[in-house]
Protein backbone atom coordinates (compact mmCIF):
# COMPACT_ATOMS: atom_id res chain seq x y z
CA UNK A 1 0.00 0.00 0.00
CA UNK A 2 0.98 3.29 -0.94
CA UNK A 3 1.54 6.56 2.05
CA UNK A 4 -1.80 7.78 -0.04
CA UNK A 5 -4.32 4.81 0.50
CA UNK A 6 -2.75 4.30 4.01
CA UNK A 7 -3.61 8.04 4.46
CA UNK A 8 -6.89 7.83 2.82
CA UNK A 9 -8.19 4.63 4.97
CA UNK A 10 -6.92 6.19 8.05
CA UNK A 11 -8.89 9.28 7.09
CA UNK A 12 -12.35 7.42 6.67
CA UNK A 13 -12.11 5.49 9.64
CA UNK A 14 -11.51 8.67 12.04
CA UNK A 15 -14.74 9.79 10.12
CA UNK A 16 -16.89 6.50 10.40
CA UNK A 17 -15.55 6.52 13.80
CA UNK A 18 -16.87 10.16 14.72
CA UNK A 19 -20.19 9.75 13.08
CA UNK A 20 -20.99 6.39 15.46
CA UNK A 21 -19.90 8.11 18.52
CA UNK A 22 -22.21 11.00 17.58
CA UNK A 23 -24.55 8.98 16.62
CA UNK A 24 -24.30 7.44 20.21
CA UNK A 25 -24.28 9.90 22.18
CA UNK A 26 -27.42 11.47 20.38
CA UNK A 27 -29.18 7.98 21.08
CA UNK A 28 -28.64 8.36 24.65
CA UNK A 29 -29.15 11.66 25.19
CA UNK A 30 -32.54 12.43 27.38
CA UNK A 31 -33.65 15.45 24.97
CA UNK A 32 -32.97 18.63 24.87
CA UNK A 33 -32.85 21.39 27.70
CA UNK A 34 -34.71 24.46 28.28
CA UNK A 35 -32.00 27.11 28.82
CA UNK A 36 -32.79 30.79 29.00
CA UNK A 37 -31.49 32.46 25.67
CA UNK A 38 -27.74 34.02 26.32
CA UNK A 39 -28.88 37.46 24.74
CA UNK A 40 -32.44 38.75 24.40
CA UNK A 41 -32.17 41.73 22.33
CA UNK A 42 -35.24 43.36 21.58
CA UNK A 43 -37.62 40.78 23.05
CA UNK A 44 -38.41 41.96 25.85
CA UNK A 45 -37.19 39.06 28.47
CA UNK A 46 -34.21 39.80 30.44
CA UNK A 47 -31.39 37.44 29.72
CA UNK A 48 -30.00 35.96 32.69
CA UNK A 49 -28.75 32.19 33.48
CA UNK A 50 -25.09 31.61 32.35
CA UNK A 51 -22.66 30.66 35.32
CA UNK A 52 -21.41 34.63 36.23
CA UNK A 53 -25.26 36.23 36.24
CA UNK A 54 -25.34 35.71 40.05
CA UNK A 55 -28.51 34.24 39.74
Amino acid sequence: MNGKRIFGLITTLFWVLFATLIALDTLHSSGSRGEPPPIALGSGQAASGGHCSGR
